[in-house]
């Protein structure tokens, strides 16, 4: 079966043509944590240089707590799990390394329809069935959710 994408198969080999529609383009203009905040024009990333966009008043060290304060910015908050709730807007932060050290490598957001957007990397913006799509030797798995009301009249996923 083809890959759907330009991203190396044993990167993200739970992805195939069956399981996720590619959005946009391959890109550098954003990350997935921007993608993740609505966001397709710069990169997040907590750099101790200060290169990256990272939100005033959350931490500048690549940890989960401080990607969790990042997005507690845009009134993101910890959540149970990536279960689809009505007006309910989601963010799942994945990670790798030890339980409790992980360094987060990747964001998705999901949409109203229940699947989940990711950028990946400098390749495609995707929509994927279920958040596990984008789990393995990559971006690890998803250490945890985190979530906000739905605005109203929200676009389905975020803008090209």
């Amino acid at each position: 079966m083809t890959m759907p994408g330009s991203w190396p198969p044993h990167e993200l080999p739970y992805l195939t043509a069956d399981n996720c529609e590619v959005t946009s383009k391959a890109s550098r203009r954003n990350n997935c944590i921007a993608w993740a905040a609505r966001e397709d024009f710069r990169n997040w990333w907590p750099d101790p240089m200060g290169i990256g966009y990272w939100p005033p008043g959350a931490p500048r060290s690549a940890t989960i707590e401080a990607f969790i304060l990042a997005y507690a910015t845009l009134g993101f908050a910890l959540c149970f799990d990536g279960t689809l709730e009505q007006g309910v807007e989601k963010i799942a932060l994945f990670g790798k390394g030890k339980p409790g050290e992980e360094i987060p490598t990747h964001a998705a957001l999901q949409l109203e329809s229940g699947q989940w957007t990711s950028k990946l990397g400098p390749f495609e913006d995707i929509n994927h069935v279920t958040v596990e799509g984008v789990c393995g030797p990559v971006y690890g798995k998803v250490i945890c959710y985190l979530a906000r009301p739905r605005a109203a009249g929200q676009i389905q996923s975020p803008e090209a």
